[in-house]
């Protein structure tokens, strides 16, 4: 299940690392930016929601080293000079089909679980960066909880909307 993901991430436009500057625009910098933006959400930044990211992207780009580390400063960069959600998930709206907005959710929720604890926060920018790629609350929850029942003892389990 966790392979399917990693795949998905990689079949994003942008995939190719010949790039030299990363930009927001770039779905790969999108996708990271969204990662950070609901790992920051509950003002906790944990090293296991960092590793996870870490490992999302690398598995998902084939990146390591420098590649990697340029990836990760582009997506927290762009993440914290964006002034909404919107610059980020219209990328990715165009760049993915359906499925792959479906998936992304769920890679969200991924990033959310990695620190074993559910914040209402991170729920509610799941719940939005879904609304924005056209995700419907049905299938997020139904996401959240195919990823929950992965993470059982996560605490902080929100309510079902």
């Amino acid at each position: 299940m966790f392979d399917r993901l990693l795949e998905f991430l990689g079949d994003l436009p942008g995939n190719r690392s010949g790039r030299k500057t990363l930009r927001s625009d770039d779905p790969k910098v999108a996708a990271a930016a969204l990662m950070f933006h609901v790992m920051d959400a509950d003002g906790d930044r944990r090293e296991v929601e960092s590793e996870r990211l870490k490992a999302l992207l690398a598995e998902a780009y084939g990146l390591s080293g420098r590649e990697l580390d340029e990836l990760v400063r582009a997506g927290e960069e762009a993440d914290q000079e964006a002034i909404d959600l919107y610059a980020f998930t219209s990328v990715l709206k165009r760049s993915l089909t359906r499925e792959g907005c479906v998936e992304f959710v769920k890679i969200m929720w991924e990033i959310v679980y990695a620190d074993g604890e559910l914040h209402e926060l991170e729920d509610n920018i799941v719940w939005r960066v879904a609304e924005l790629i056209g995700v419907d609350s049905r299938e997020r929850i139904a996401l959240r909880q195919l990823v929950h029942g992965r993470h059982p003892d996560t605490r902080g389990e929100a309510g079902d909307d």
